[in-house]
């Protein structure tokens, strides 16, 4: 998942809240490569120093006994591609390059992580003194195409197979005259399309990779703007207070007039509450001049490419109604351009949900973008294919598909789908009906390293006291992004780190597939858990799947992996996600039945909706549903909603999922300290032992 909003539950689908292969194409040359071609088997090595025995999810690289580290954060992104395809070819004989990268110096530190590798290092001032060090360890250079960046992605599966770098054209010049590397592939006019491109790879180069793990990475990434609307915009529309449930949705118009006698009127559409993954939903508009029509549009048609001026990873759903929508940082801006001489100017917009629509007459930057070494160390040392397809753009999900129908169930997917939310939807669902689940890795950085690192993994957690059952509202925690490995190395360590964990009870969602990962990130977790902290898996499970769509005659290999991989890290709670056709739905007699027998938790949560319920699965295991939440004042009016639906004769429960991109710990005690003595917040384990005794009862 994406780090801004991942796992939110804003499902966009709605308005309404809820919880054979193809030929070698024409035209398309076959480099010359000097390797052998042979199929890696199911069981096969990567090579080097990595261990990956049958029934381990992840490969383990060696362990590392000493780290060069650079920060990378100023240089150019074909310098930290260029370095990100160095490390992997490194790392996978022995893990000895960490690269410091722009998540850490903003999050959980700079050298956080790298101290709790545990083994000396030294962090040079220069990022080149790796490529003067460590230059010999590549055979060669992949160049890729700068007018088709997919041909980066192309480019860092042969670096893999080939035990080369990738490079740009002018890198390439650099590292041929001061390294005298060679170059081994050059993809420049290889390509016209993405398609094409990754059809090549499919054709040539799939039956040389691992095939057990599949990448999906965007080429490159946007180089943000600072965040908020800048200077220079007019805001002329605010939602001061949260919705999530399309309550606003009407046709909102505004007089533009001011911004006559200029090439353009730009407008933008902005979250108004970036942290709570509610922003803007557009789905008509309309321009008049001089109370005639000069524009009109359906955001995610043709009509609308001609006015769409910089989307910026906003997105479109497929509804009903079909509408553009931007969450967190994201936002998105129209282009107009009045008629010569108009003197007045209107538009009209059908939109609802948290916006903040702004106006300039002056034309605003664009921002760039640019190649990035985030989870390329991992691809490459793993010898991945690397790939990035749209399983929301028909063509590409064929492509996407034929890949998966080639592997084993419960290979598991690195990285994250185009379109972001809208991709997490369709694309986790597609890869679910495939039998392969979904590991959000696009931002996980020197993963090379950090799954060679060693440190103890316990098989239980703190226990927490028994809870007499009496006539209150219980509540309990649940901070939401588990599943997603990037989230474990950044946000958790943030929110673990702030100084009021602990004072209140929360349900902390991790993956038990750190202990491959990055076992030493689940270490220091289990390590420094208070009596208040509670690590659960999910969602779902091993990774990040729909259930229900998931082929029953091979979900056991997915539960199976999942008991065993929660016995040993301790985890005995599951949080599941279960959607179809992008709507939160219940599970399946087949899928709850597994879950119950297979996995056999203590507890389950289900989903992320308007509200919270709870039953026992299949008469057995304790089950509620997740209420999700995104701000303190949410969190607090849901309680305030549920004291006064509660009758006082029985207790009741409240599950309620914390957005762990807006919500801390801190938040969570001041929601706690705002409940009267009809409420009382529980560990997880605890709940489900009372939800147990109630409904038994």
């Amino acid at each position: 998942m994406r780090p801004e909003i991942q796992g939110a539950g804003d499902d966009r689908s709605s308005i309404l809240p809820t919880p054979s292969r193809r030929s070698v194409l024409g035209g398309v040359a076959v480099g010359v490569l000097a390797s052998a071609v042979g199929t890696q088997t199911a069981t096969a090595a990567t090579g080097g120093g990595i261990s990956w025995p049958k029934g381990q999810a992840l490969p383990r690289f060696a362990v590392p006994t000493r780290l060069d580290a650079a920060d990378i954060t100023t240089l150019s992104g074909d310098e930290k591609l260029l370095l990100g395809t160095l490390q992997g070819i490194v790392n996978r004989t022995s893990p000895r390059v960490y690269l410091i990268g722009d998540d850490a110096t903003g999050g959980e530190g700079r050298t956080t992580w790298l101290e709790a590798v545990g083994v000396p290092f030294t962090i040079h001032d220069n990022a080149w003194t790796l490529v003067d060090e460590y230059h010999t360890t590549a055979r060669g250079i992949i160049v890729y195409d700068p007018d088709v960046p997919d041909s980066i992605n192309v480019a860092t599966t042969l670096a893999g197979l080939e035990n080369a770098v990738v490079a740009s054209p002018a890198l390439a010049d650099r590292l041929t005259g001061v390294y005298g590397l060679q170059v081994l592939e050059d993809l420049r006019g290889r390509f016209t399309s993405r398609v094409e491109a990754y059809t090549w790879q499919f054709d040539h180069l799939w039956s040389r990779t691992t095939h057990r793990m599949l990448v999906g990475l965007p080429p490159q990434r946007d180089v943000n703007l600072p965040p908020g609307v800048p200077d220079g915009y007019t805001t002329l529309a605010k939602v001061d207070a949260h919705e999530h449930d399309a309550a606003n949705r009407q046709v909102y118009e505004f007089d533009l007039t001011d911004h006559l006698g200029t090439e353009g009127v730009w407008v933008r559409f902005d979250d108004a509450f970036t942290g709570d993954g509610w922003g803007p939903a557009v789905t008509e508009v309309v321009l008049t001049a001089d109370g005639a029509e000069v524009a009109r549009f359906t955001p995610g048609t043709d009509a609308e490419e001609p006015y769409l001026f910089d989307a910026n990873n906003s997105q479109t759903s497929l509804g009903p109604p079909l509408h553009r929508f931007a969450d967190g940082d994201r936002y998105f801006v129209y282009r107009f351009e009045p008629p010569a001489g108009a003197q007045q100017l209107t538009l009209s917009v059908e939109m609802w949900n948290e916006f903040t629509l702004s106006v300039t007459g002056v034309e605003p930057l664009i921002p760039g973008q640019e190649g990035f070494a985030y989870l390329r160390d991992y691809a490459v040392a793993n010898k991945a294919m690397t790939f990035w397809l749209d399983p929301n753009v028909p063509e590409e999900r064929a492509l996407f598909e034929q890949i998966m129908s080639d592997v084993a169930p419960t290979t598991p997917y690195l990285g994250w789908f185009a379109q972001d939310i809208a991709g997490e939807f369709g694309g986790t669902e597609l890869c679910s009906t495939h039998g392969v689940y979904v590991l959000a890795a696009d931002w996980f950085e020197n993963m090379s390293v950090h799954s060679g690192a060693r440190a103890p993994i316990s098989d239980e957690q703190k226990p927490a006291p028994k809870v007499p059952l009496e006539n209150k509202i219980y509540v309990t925690f649940t901070m939401s992004e588990g599943d997603n490995l990037q989230y474990n190395e950044h946000r958790l360590r943030v929110l673990w780190d702030n100084p009021a964990r602990g004072d209140v009870p929360i349900n902390w969602t991790t993956t038990p597939i750190l202990k491959d990962a990055a076992r030493h990130f689940l270490s220091y977790y289990q390590r420094t858990a208070t009596e208040n902290d509670l690590l659960v898996a999910g969602p779902s499970g091993a990774g990040y799947i729909y259930p229900n769509p998931w082929p029953d005659e091979t979900f056991a290999t997915f539960t199976k992996q999942t008991r065993r991989y929660m016995a040993d890290t301790g985890m005995d709670i599951v949080y599941v996600l279960n959607r179809v056709d992008h709507a939160d739905v219940d599970l399946s007699e087949a899928k709850a039945r597994a879950y119950v027998e297979d996995v056999g938790p203590t507890g389950m949560l289900l989903n992320w909706g308007g509200t919270s319920e709870t039953s026992l699965l299949l008469g057995r295991t304790p089950l509620s549903t997740i209420r999700g939440v995104g701000a303190v004042d949410e969190a607090q009016n849901t309680l305030a909603a549920a004291l006064e639906g509660w009758d006082g004769t029985s207790p009741a429960f409240v599950a309620l999922g914390v957005n762990a991109w807006s919500v801390t710990p801190e938040d969570l005690v001041t929601v706690t300290e705002s409940l009267g003595p009809e409420f009382r917040v529980v560990r997880g384990d605890q709940y489900f032992d009372l939800v147990a005794t109630a409904l038994d009862a």
